[in-house]
C-alpha cells in the first residue's frame, strides 16, 4: 500500500528534522493548520474514547466510486495531539475503506520516527484514534 501524497509530504519534511524539539514543532505547526471544527461536531459520539486529551473525529463516505472512500475531519484541545489528529488525516483521509481498515498509523509512526518520543498517555491516545478510524473502515469494507 502506498502512503498518500500528503502523508508522504509530512514524512518527508520529518525526515529533514533531525532534533526531537524541531520534530515536535512541526507536529505542532500541522495540528495549528487544521481547520477548525463546529461545536456542533464535537459531541460525545464523536468523541475518541481512550485519549487524555478531548480528541474528535468525523468521518464521512463517498460512494460514488463503487467503493467507499473515507474522509475524516478532527479536532483535539491539546496542542501535539492536535498536531498527530492532523496527521492521522493525512494518512487515512481519501482513501477506500478497505485501505483504512488495513493501515496500521502506529507502524508508520515508528516509521517517520515519531513513536520513539511520545509518552505513554499520548502513545495510547493515538492507538485509541487509529483504533477508531480503522474500526469506522473496517465497518464499511
Amino acid at each position: 500500500m502506498t502512503e498518500p501524497a500528503a502523508f508522504h509530504d509530512i514524512a518527508e519534511n520529518l525526515s529533514f528534522l533531525d532534533d526531537w524539539e524541531d520534530r515536535l514543532n512541526y507536529v505542532i505547526e500541522l495540528g495549528q493548520a487544521l481547520p477548525t471544527m463546529d461545536d456542533a461536531d464535537k459531541t460525545a459520539e464523536n468523541k475518541v474514547k481512550g485519549c487524555v486529551s478531548n480528541v474528535w473525529l468525523v468521518s464521512s463516505v463517498d460512494r460514488s466510486t463503487g467503493q467507499p472512500v473515507m474522509d475524516f475531519r478532527g479536532q483535539s484541545d491539546a496542542i501535539i495531539t492536535k498536531g498527530l489528529v492532523a496527521i492521522l488525516l493525512a494518512l487515512y483521509s481519501g482513501r477506500p475503506a478497505a485501505e483504512v481498515a488495513a493501515t496500521d498509523a502506529v507502524a508508520w509512526f515508528g516509521k517517520v520516527g515519531l513513536s520513539e518520543h511520545l509518552g505513554m498517555q499520548r502513545s495510547n491516545g493515538l492507538v485509541a484514534m487509529v483504533n477508531r478510524i480503522r474500526a469506522e473502515g473496517k465497518a464499511l469494507s
